[in-house]
């Protein structure tokens, strides 16, 4: 009885805040709302629309692909790591303070530096290749540029966190191993590959499931960098850009499209949802457990 007792304030917060508002939203996205507030149940008309709808599924699409190519910072976040892991090395705290730095910044401030280094006509980048004779392109508003231009911000705002727990990880891997495997005549490669990437397996399993979720959820890197509205559209990259947070953000709160913006949620929801559970399926190929 106690138990439950100690656990009630911390359950309770999670029904009001976490479990209603998703019971609520799912209920929304079968109803239509007027323009003065109010709503009808529409039943699955939503969802029929949705399905049907090109501008989702481009939406979709781009937060795919964002997602999958930010998963190059896990690799990059685990050599970093073992460098930063060397034994003897100096400044261990330095580096890990600079690396941490982009996490505990606000995003917003994060993309509004990123905005400037990459504008076409004064950002920093652009002034840089310029020295060396290249004509740099307007990185957010060229489709052939945007979507990468992204992808680099986003590991780099990203990457401090999983380098931290990386390096947790490596910490914690017995140090026997390595004697026995030098007594043996590996090599310092040859124990990366062989022992702490197996053993950094449960923990890069965790990093890859956070970060799926956090970048199907984008939307203040994008929001920020682009805008919204028809000043976001008036971008030529716009449709390279366009994720299913925020596309479910104008049509929630710019054109009031409230049951079919709980529609989009929902079925991200849904793709979220059916990712993580093949995660879990794939790891027993690839996790190992000691």
């Amino acid at each position: 009885m106690w138990g439950y007792a100690f656990i009630a304030p911390t359950g309770l917060g999670l029904a009001i805040f976490y479990l209603w508002p998703v019971l609520q939203t799912a209920y929304f996205s079968f109803t239509e709302w007027g323009a003065f507030g109010g709503h009808t149940w529409t039943g699955l008309d939503n969802y029929v629309r949705l399905a049907g709808d090109p501008e989702v599924g481009r939406a979709m699409l781009n937060t795919l692909a964002y997602t999958a190519l930010g998963l190059v910072g896990i690799p990059l976040a685990i050599v970093f790591a073992a460098l930063i892991n060397r034994p003897g090395l100096r400044g261990v705290s330095a580096y890990r303070t600079a690396f941490f730095l982009p996490v505990v910044t606000m995003p917003v401030a994060v993309a509004m530096l990123w905005r400037w280094l990459y504008n076409g006509d004064y950002g920093l980048i652009n002034q840089v290749l310029a020295v060396f004779g290249v004509d740099g392109p307007n990185w957010i508003a060229d489709p052939a540029t945007a979507m990468y231009a992204l992808v680099v911000v986003g590991i780099w705002s990203s990457i401090g966190y999983n380098l931290i727990i990386f390096l947790a990880g490596m910490q914690a891997i017995p140090k026997e191993l390595y004697e026995a495997a030098s007594m043996d005549g590996a090599g310092r490669v040859t124990q990366f590959f062989k022992i702490t990437l197996p053993m950094l397996s449960p923990t890069a399993f965790f990093i890859s499931i956070v970060s799926v979720i956090g970048s199907l959820q984008l939307f203040d890197l994008v929001f920020v960098m682009t805008g919204s509205g028809q000043s976001a559209r008036a971008n030529p990259a716009y449709s390279r850009l366009q994720t299913v947070v925020q596309l479910f953000y104008e049509r929630a709160f710019v054109t009031n499209d409230r049951g079919y913006a709980a529609a989009i949620v929902i079925a991200l929801l849904v793709v979220i949802a059916v990712l993580t559970i093949l995660q879990f399926r794939l790891q027993r190929r690839w996790v190992h457990y000691v």
